[in-house]
């Protein structure tokens, strides 16, 4: 007989994708100075409004409403931190390059970023989500600049890749590695679909790798 206190984990969740189904929300801010303490493993989720950020953490975590999702782009305005293990975070970065977002928000968001990813010790790694239908925008090119100022490592979610067929979505990657190849020869990127699971193990891997795992 099964024991109902013991936790039942899917036979298609991988080891190292199971320890992320135990993230909880921890702090959300708006200003650096209300950071966690600046000496744990952390890793950030960065991309352009409606990349799908808030639905790959959600399907990496296995919890649908971890992280909010919305149809209207730029609802992610503050740095989300999210527990994986004490002195271990997942960060949702707010979108960037949405228009209609005021000058004033946009321009504090640019800087909150910046800032972010120039100074923050605990930083480890970034996944740069870019929809795989319209990838390596000039926004994303700024945001891989900043990393490449202080040799901070990039992996690339080519996101709603279940919006190609297999070919066209190989295509699209396989462009993509050549295109940054000259630039970011570090930088890795792989296919990713939060609809059909597709890539999650990957990203698990290399979210273990960033962590100390």
């Amino acid at each position: 007989m099964k024991n109902p206190n013991k936790p039942v984990i899917s036979p298609t969740v991988s080891e190292n994708a199971a320890r992320y189904r135990a993230v909880r929300f921890f702090d959300s801010v708006n200003d650096l100075t209300r950071l966690p303490p600046d000496d744990g493993q952390e890793v950030a989720f960065a991309g352009r409004s409606n990349a799908g950020k808030s639905s790959a953490i959600n399907v990496l975590t296995g919890q649908r409403q971890l992280a909010r999702v919305s149809k209207t782009p730029g609802r992610t305005q503050l740095l989300n931190f999210f527990e994986v293990a004490p002195a271990r975070y997942l960060v949702d970065l707010p979108g960037y390059g949405y228009a209609e977002v005021p000058n004033a928000i946009r321009q504090h968001w640019q800087k909150l970023l910046e800032r972010y990813l120039r100074e923050r010790a605990a930083l480890r790694g970034l996944l740069l989500l870019m929809d795989i239908r319209h990838p390596l925008t000039e926004l994303d090119r700024q945001m891989l600049g900043w990393c490449g100022v202080r040799q901070l490592p990039v992996h690339i979610l080519l996101t709603k890749a279940d919006k190609l067929s297999r070919g066209a979505a190989l295509t699209t990657l396989q462009q993509l590695r050549r295109t940054l190849q000259p630039h970011h020869p570090n930088v890795s990127a792989q296919l990713f679909s939060a609809l059909t699971g597709q890539g999650r193990d990957d990203v698990c891997t290399q979210l273990d790798l960033w962590l100390g795992y």
